[in-house]
Formats: C-alpha cells, structure tokens, sequence
C-alpha cells in the first residue's frame, strides 16, 4: 500500500493544472442506510490513482442532505465541470440516484447494481451491474502494484486503512457471491466499496467502453 504526502481535494493548490496536462476526478459513493453510513471517496486520475478524500456522511442523514452535499462538493473550484460521480444504486439506492439526476449537479452520474455475478452489463444509459469481485479486485490490485496511492493527510485516513486491512474476498462453491470482511474482522466496509466505485470509473475509458475483467 502506497501512502503519497498529498493533501486531500480541498487543497486548492495542489490542484492547479499545469500546461498539457489533463486531470479527472471520480467521486464514488456508498449509499447508506438507517445502521450504515453513506461514505463517499474521491479520486485523481493522473498517471496513476490517488485517493483525496474519504468521508462517512453522519447516521441517519437524510438523503436530500446527502444530495446537497454532493451537490455543493461536485461545485467546488477543484472538482467543478471535471468530475463523474459514481453511485451504489442496488436496492434503495434507484430514488437516491434519481435525486442526484434532478439536481442539477453539471457531472456525469453512472448508477453501479453490484452483483455477485460473474460478468458487467449495461442496461442502458448510465446504469450498470458490475460484479462485487471485479470492484474489489480493482482495489486490491490497484495498491499491489502502486497504481493506486491515498494521500497521507486525510481526515479518514486510519479508517480507510483499517478497512483495506480487514478485506477478505471470499466466493461460496459455484454461486459466485463475495462476502467482504471476515467475521470477528471488520465492522465496515463503506469506505471500501465507495473507493472500488471511484476505482472502476477511472479505470473507464471516456468513451463508455467496458473495463477489462481484472479476474
């Protein structure tokens, strides 16, 4: 695991775009529910990954709160007109989505149905169902080789390390389900899967063609 001395997203400076060089941001979230947290990470597309900021939304925050809060973060200087958000839309998740498609947030908004199968499918417009393996893979392989970095000063630091930490990837015999975490291990995975989401859309190419398969 590589840890960079950057600053997170707000660090203004830290942004500023040199001559020729292009930058993206990917901002994935993790909806949650009334004993979940909603967690949210952002990602800079360079020549490699690096994670800007990790954040858990407080319990039992309303979910037009959580709009507007991504709302005023996609509109900030640093990521504004230059970011895709990335959205768990499985289950509840759909009206969340939708929300976020109605506010008026100037991004591109790809809702992901995390599956335990065994292949991605676009089931039209920004809406896909991507495998939890292929997400977690991209993360997992991502901090083996260095293409993935998380900068040093941020707020959520230790508990995005923990989390990485306590992963385990385990599939049941012929059903293709993954479980993340191990009991007596972890107690969350929020920041886990927000990062994978964020992940898998900057490994994307723009054109909207699929990701190679990482396992």
């Amino acid at each position: 695991m590589v840890v960079a001395e950057h600053a997170d997203y707000r660090s203004a400076e830290s942004y500023r775009l040199g001559a020729g060089r292009t930058s993206r941001f990917y901002i994935g979230v993790d909806l949650g529910q009334k004993q979940d947290h909603t967690a949210i990470a952002v990602v800079e597309r360079t020549e490699f990954l690096l994670v800007r900021h990790v954040e858990r939304v407080a319990l039992g925050t309303p979910y037009p709160l959580v709009v507007a809060h991504l709302r005023e973060m996609v509109g900030r200087p640093e990521l504004r007109r230059q970011c895709a958000l990335v959205v768990d839309g499985t289950g509840l998740g759909g009206p969340v989505v939708e929300m976020l498609r109605g506010a008026g947030l100037g991004c591109e908004i790809t809702a992901v149905t995390i599956t335990g199968g065994e292949r991605e499918h676009r089931s039209g417009g920004q809406q896909v169902s991507v495998p939890k393996r292929d997400l977690m893979a991209g993360v997992q392989v991502g901090l083996d080789n260095g293409d993935l970095r998380i900068a040093r000063r941020l707020k959520e630091l230790g508990p995005l390390v923990r989390e990485l930490a306590d992963v385990r990837t385990t599939s049941g015999p012929g059903t293709g389900r993954v479980r993340i975490g191990a009991d007596g291990c972890g107690e969350h995975d929020d920041l886990v899967i927000a990062l994978a989401l964020a992940c898998w859309r900057a490994r994307r190419r723009e054109n909207g063609e699929r990701a190679q398969r990482l396992l």
